[in-house]
């Protein structure tokens, strides 16, 4: 959602996805795209990506909209933590200084996953990111 919300947005940056704890090749469930469609994004040739030390070596920022997802990075690709960080976050602080010193805090920097939930949940996250997501590029801009 946030990669193509990201996408549709004026600018010049390049915006490439990739997960914590994918399986490769996967398309998007219809719920994601139903909610997504709702804002006018659309991304009919997502198919997951495992992140990996090219995706983020590339890089100028890591955007996750966890606190788990930032975590991993921390955890499995130390040398990148200095560019991740969560998406509420980077829209609340901005783009500062060293981000693997920032103490992470999971009760309130993550976008609710709406995982195996209904449309509702769905379309709730897809609001959310949306909304983030457009902050996060007016600071950025």
């Amino acid at each position: 959602m946030a990669g193509a919300a990201l996408s549709a947005l004026e600018g010049d940056h390049e915006v490439v996805t990739a997960g914590t704890l994918t399986i490769p090749g996967q398309p998007m469930s219809w719920r994601t795209r139903d909610a997504m469609a709702e804002h006018g994004l659309a991304s009919p040739q997502h198919r997951s990506t495992q992140a990996d030390a090219d995706h983020l070596a590339a890089a100028d920022l890591v955007v996750g909209l966890a606190v788990e997802h930032v975590q991993w990075v921390r955890r499995e690709f130390p040398q990148h933590a200095h560019k991740t960080a969560t998406l509420k976050r980077l829209v609340r602080d901005g783009v500062t200084g060293d981000l693997a010193a920032v103490e992470l805090d999971p009760s309130w920097e993550d976008v609710e996953d709406p995982g195996g939930g209904e449309l509702p949940e769905f379309q709730r996250a897809a609001a959310e990111v949306v909304e983030l997501v457009g902050k996060l590029h007016a600071a950025l801009s």
